[in-house]
């Protein structure tokens, strides 16, 4: 499910990044239904989707999907002997810490867009 709910979050942060590029080549023009309709609906949703990636990514040992989880569970593997287990986590443990830049830029991105296309009055 976390694999999911990531690989979701980078799509949506890779179609916020490809879209300075795609415009690079052929304006896209929006009326303002559908930058009004984009501000209030989409820019939330991904917003709180990348806020959320971030909290389970940076929580405790408690927090499944964690990186202090997976590096809980393959201390745990360890101990029991189960050392190619511990490795396997060990390796999903930095893979996915290694995500987070990934994820804040997003982050900035979308702020971006949001403070440069999006009235606040509306």
């Amino acid at each position: 499910m976390l694999k999911h709910t990531i690989a979701a979050g980078l799509v949506a942060a890779g179609l916020v990044a490809i879209a300075p590029a795609a415009s690079a080549q052929a304006p896209i023009t929006l009326s303002p239904e559908e930058s009004q309709q984009l501000c209030t609906e989409w820019l939330p949703k991904l917003t709180e989707r990348t806020t959320k990636l971030t909290d389970r990514v940076n929580g405790g040992p408690e927090i499944r999907g964690s990186v202090a989880n997976l590096k809980a569970r393959a201390e745990d593997q360890r101990k029991k002997g189960h050392n190619d287990t511990a490795d396997r986590l060990q390796k999903r443990a930095d893979k996915r810490g290694g995500r987070l830049p990934e994820l804040t830029a997003a982050k900035q991105k979308l702020d971006a867009f949001a403070g440069a296309h999006c009235k606040a009055g509306k």
